[in-house]
Formats: structure tokens, C-alpha cells, sequence
């Protein structure tokens, strides 16, 4: 079986308040790219993983892939499996490519050993892995809440759409980017401004993150910058950084490729 996480892009991002389990309540419009990892999963005679691709610096951690079979088969009856992941979403760029990978584990066990669970019980169980995992179940605009995990599906359609994702080299731990955020009631209510005219979300659409992770890292101001002057419609930074990206009604100039080596240009 092979499979292809997708990565995501937020919509807005609200940081509500902290909460006394130490997580965040956050509001936000996830959106599906087709910006892709490949996973591999085969039936075997004892459980490996090997990840391929982008290289990241060696963790003592498990990969979150591993994490994922270990859940379902400490749950359910799920035969040893060889997986294979070739990473080629960046990691700690606020795209959620690790836990897509996670939560298509789930899926992909699932289909494979027959499993039936429910969209429902997956997005459960993925939520025990990360607080973006549940999103990538059904994998459709959804508004989320909670910590991540309060998930409601969102009429938005950005089909025919222009993306370009730009990705400056630095890493943002999520637990950094909290850790320098402070939580706010959102000004305006995150449905109604994503029902303007796209040329209106520049002024009203809003990533917490993106100014104080700015501030330490300019490159990131200087890029959306950079995408508003080349045409973009709405650029923003993604999540809690770093990766910055722009829409546009148009195909993107050949000069944003020349100047800034974007990590996925295309059309949703």
C-alpha cells in the first residue's frame, strides 16, 4: 500500500487562552495542499520503519509513524508491518507533515487489516499523537478548535487557486512558538472573515504566531512582503512557522522561483 500525507496550510490562527492541562485553546481554518510525503505500508514478519528523504537531526524519539502503529496495535489486532516514509514535507515549518504521516498510518492500517473504524474513532485516537493528527482524517477546510481537535468541517473552496510555499530555513518548535505567543480573545470571528473577498483578508486574517516568530526571525516579514509585491492576494506565515505562503488569482511570476527556491508552487 502506498499513500501520500498531504501537508496543510492555516487560514488564520487564533491563541486563545492557556489552559490548566498546559495546552492552548486555539481557533483556526486548516486547508488541505497537495504538498505530499510518500508512505510505503507492507505486511511483514516483524515490525521496521525506515524514513527516507529530508534529513532531520537524530531523536532518542520514536517517529511519529511508529507511534501510530504502536497505538493501533496495542488497541486492535493489527499484524506487524514494514513502513516506509520518504519525507519530502519540511519539518518544524508549520505545514503538520509529521502528523499527517501519523494520522495516515491509522488510516492506511485500517484499510489494510480491515480494521472499520470510523472516521470518528480515528480522529480519537489520533488526537492521543497530536493536536493537528485529527484534521488529517477526513483531510477536508475544516475550522478547529480546542487544542486542535474539535473539528468542523468548512465550506471553503480555494480551487483554481495559485500556492506558493516558501520555506526560509528556519526551525520553529511548536513549543517555542507557545512559549513566546500570548493568548488573546480574536478580534473577529474567524468564519465570517474567511467569507470576504480574499482581497480583504490581509487586514483581517490572522496568525498570533506570525508576530512574534517575525520579530525573532524577519526573514519571514520580509518574504510575505516579498509575495504581496510579486501579487500574491494573501500571504502569511503557516501554523507556528516557519514555512510562509501566498495565494494568488494568477500563475506566480517566474522571479519568485529565481529569488526565493519556493519548496511548492501550484494550483489547488
Amino acid at each position: 500500500m502506498i499513500l501520500f500525507p498531504n501537508a496543510k496550510i492555516n487560514l488564520g490562527l487564533h491563541v486563545l487562552v492557556k489552559r490548566s492541562d498546559g495546552f492552548h485553546e486555539i481557533e483556526s481554518c486548516m486547508y488541505p495542499i497537495p504538498l505530499c510525503d510518500i508512505l510505503e505500508i507492507i505486511p511483514a514478519q516483524k515490525f521496521s520503519f525506515v524514513q527516507t528523504g529530508i534529513s532531520f537531526p537524530p531523536s532518542a524519539e520514536k517517529n511519529l509513524c511508529e507511534k501510530a502503529y504502536d497505538l493501533l496495535s496495542q488497541n486492535f489486532n493489527v499484524p506487524p508491518v514494514y513502513i516506509h516514509l520518504r519525507k519530502q514535507i519540511p519539518s518544524g515549518a508549520g505545514l503538520g507533515g509529521g502528523s499527517s504521516d501519523a494520522a495516515f498510518v491509522l488510516k492506511g492500517l485500517n484499510e489494510l487489516f480491515s480494521l472499520n473504524l470510523s472516521n470518528e474513532t480515528l480522529e480519537t485516537l489520533s488526537a492521543e499523537l497530536g493536536s493537528d493528527c485529527p484534521f488529517f482524517i477526513a483531510n477536508v477546510p475544516s475550522i478547529v478548535r480546542g487544542r486542535g481537535e474539535i473539528l468542523s468541517p468548512f465550506n471553503l473552496d480555494l480551487k483554481g487557486t495559485f500556492l506558493v510555499l516558501i520555506n526560509p530555513d528556519i526551525h520553529v518548535s511548536t513549543k517555542d512558538a507557545y512559549a513566546i505567543v500570548r493568548p488573546k480573545k480574536a478580534v473577529n470571528k474567524l468564519e465570517e472573515v474567511l467569507s470576504y473577498n480574499r482581497n480583504e483578508w490581509k487586514s483581517s486574517l490572522v496568525n498570533d504566531f506570525q508576530g512574534p516568530i517575525a520579530q525573532n526571525h524577519p526573514l519571514i516579514s520580509e518574504t510575505i512582503d516579498f509575495l504581496y509585491q510579486h501579487g500574491a492576494n494573501y500571504a502569511a506565515m503557516s501554523g507556528s512557522g516557519s514555512t510562509v505562503f501566498g495565494l494568488f488569482d494568477f500563475a506566480p511570476p517566474a522571479e519568485i522561483r529565481i529569488k526565493k527556491a519556493p519548496i511548492f508552487i501550484g494550483e489547488l
